[in-house]
């Protein structure tokens, strides 16, 4: 197809009111395209036009004056007009010689029409024939974007795009794969396919892409007379590969649009691959579970499992992250939320971690178990704060999921070495996930939990209870009797360090308000209550409280 649909001075000189037309300068321009035609008998006309189009005049805006027909040409010129029409007869008798120059140097055809012509029937004629020819190109570009989508699912699909893309547009084709090895398509040198590479990689370099940028794609890079425009190949945040078209003119709105439909059926295919992939290493990664549950003890069982990665990554830091999935309304369970599409969202999201999660500097073991997703991120930059790249990989995966009106929860294990002790990371991502709702937040990391570390780990419940019960009984009787906050408001009161004006605002109480709920709390508690070692038993009781009765 090519530039069928595209319409260039030269071939609207050989319609029918062209007839007795003719060139008087500029002859170099009539390659130019033309996007539309338009009518102009003002001087000052400059912000009425986009560029590309065809001008038609009677010459009443400047007549016979030098200077006012260079005004109006400079006009057309910035605005990268294709080309001038004049006719005679009205305002002007003949072209001037300076004229004709001043085509001549700026490269713009300027056309004569010796006698009078209807200039709405040249409009209607033309725009008709470009909306034609548009119409017919969108017919092409629908058709050939079906075909895209039907080569990816052969097993070539890939080369088959390209060439496809290649037939469509007589562009060179350069395709940047996913393990970073370029081609061309039709076949250049090695020498010239490692020029564009470098060309298009230097580019992305110094214009990275982020979420204000990606509105600008594609990459529009310009080498000579050679034009190059790219577009990133990839999904869920993550780019794979890069498809380029190399043109020897300016590229068109098909180019554009071809470019775009040929990327996003590459993008599916790579997709798709990737998903064949996942469900095969999800597949090989069962015994995640059985070794998170300490249901494998042998260390050489471990190592027939992972092959050659286990001495590296066995001395590797990693941590455990416990990645719960949830709706807008409310914690979300397996049969609630993953009955009809459990295999295929659970993918997605392992899918989607994984690529995070190698973007963050981590080698990811990933099983899921219901609605959770368990990530074993073992850390290969560990001279790179590892708690920062965890916050921003789930914030990245989070910020994938929103759109879907899916919410993440996540509990962050203490750091270990060593996959036989991946069991106590596991479980004390469970313990933090566990206070989420307690403390309010939905990312937790097992070593920021304060003494709730060391709750976790004291089993007698009993014990806890006993101690909670000698430290607030009175406090919890009361709220429970009169229906009154005097806990929450002395955690409150101890949070701030002792600041009654901080407890009243987190409060939202008048100060007054506050004296009388603290001489409350000294009526029952006593008045020490606050002195170093009975206050440090308080805080602990309160979080005691909060562990045992994690939805008061």
């Amino acid at each position: 197809m090519n530039q069928n649909y595209q319409l260039t001075v030269e071939q609207i000189l050989q319609r029918p009111q062209f007839r007795h037309a003719y060139v008087a300068g500029g002859q170099p321009g009539l390659s130019r395209l033309v996007r539309w035609v338009h009518i102009i008998e003002v001087i000052q006309f400059e912000e009425l036009l986009q560029g590309g189009e065809m001008i038609l005049t009677t010459g009443a805006a400047f007549g016979t004056s030098i200077g006012l027909f260079e005004t109006y040409m400079e006009q057309l010129i910035r605005r990268d007009v294709a080309c001038l029409c004049i006719e005679l007869g009205h305002s002007i008798q003949e072209v001037p010689e300076a004229w004709v120059r001043l085509a001549e140097v700026n490269g713009l055809p300027l056309i004569v029409f010796p006698q009078a012509v209807r200039f709405i029937d040249i409009t209607q004629d033309i725009h008709a024939h470009i909306i034609n020819r548009h119409h017919d190109a969108l017919q092409d570009l629908e058709r050939i974007s079906r075909e895209f989508h039907r080569l990816t699912l052969t097993s070539q699909g890939v080369n088959h795009v390209l060439q496809l893309l290649h037939r469509s547009t007589q562009a060179q084709i350069l395709y940047i794969a996913p393990d970073g090895q370029s081609r061309c398509v039709p076949y250049a040198s090695d020498d010239a396919t490692k020029r564009w590479t470098k060309l298009l990689l230097e580019h992305m370099d110094s214009k990275p892409l982020d979420k204000q940028s990606a509105a600008a794609l594609p990459y529009h890079i310009q080498s000579g007379r050679h034009t190059m425009i790219a577009q990133p190949v990839g999904a869920m945040g993550k780019t794979w590969a890069h498809l380029a078209l190399i043109l020897d003119r300016q590229p068109q709105q098909f180019e554009y649009l071809i470019l775009d439909s040929a990327s996003l059926s590459i993008a599916q295919d790579l997709l798709r691959k990737r998903y064949m992939e996942e469900r095969k290493l999800y597949s090989q990664t069962l015994w995640i579970d059985d070794l998170l549950h300490l249901r494998i003890r042998d260390e050489e069982g471990i190592k027939a499992l992972i092959g050659p990665d286990y001495k590296r990554n066995n001395e590797l830091p990693y941590r455990v992250c416990l990645i719960e999935i949830t709706r807008e309304s409310g914690r979300a369970t397996a049969s609630s939320l993953l009955d009809e599409n459990e295999d295929a969202l659970g993918l997605h999201l392992s899918l989607a971690a994984r690529a995070i999660f190698e973007q963050q500097g981590f080698y990811p073991l990933i099983t899921i178990q219901n609605d959770r997703l368990v990530v074993i991120a073992f850390d290969r930059l560990p001279t790179k704060p590892a708690k920062d790249r965890l916050r921003h990989a789930i914030a990245s995966l989070r910020a994938m999921k929103d759109e879907e009106d899916i919410g993440l929860t996540v509990g962050i294990g203490g750091t270990n070495r060593g996959y036989m002790n991946a069991y106590l990371s596991y479980q004390e991502a469970i313990q933090a996930i566990s206070l989420s709702g307690t403390l309010g937040s939905d990312i937790l990391f097992f070593d920021e939990l304060g003494v709730f570390q060391l709750l976790f780990h004291i089993g007698d419940k009993a014990a806890l209870h006993t101690f909670m019960r000698s430290s607030l009984g009175p406090l919890l009787d009361h709220d429970q009797s009169k229906g009154s906050e005097l806990l929450r408001t002395l955690k409150v009161y101890l949070d701030h360090d002792g600041s009654k004006q901080l407890a009243a605002q987190r409060l939202f109480i008048a100060r007054q308000s506050l004296y009388y709920r603290l001489e409350q709390i000294e009526a029952l508690l006593g008045s020490d209550y606050m002195e170093p070692e009975k206050r440090l038993a308080l805080g602990v009781a309160i979080r005691v409280y909060q562990l045992l009765n994690p939805d008061a």
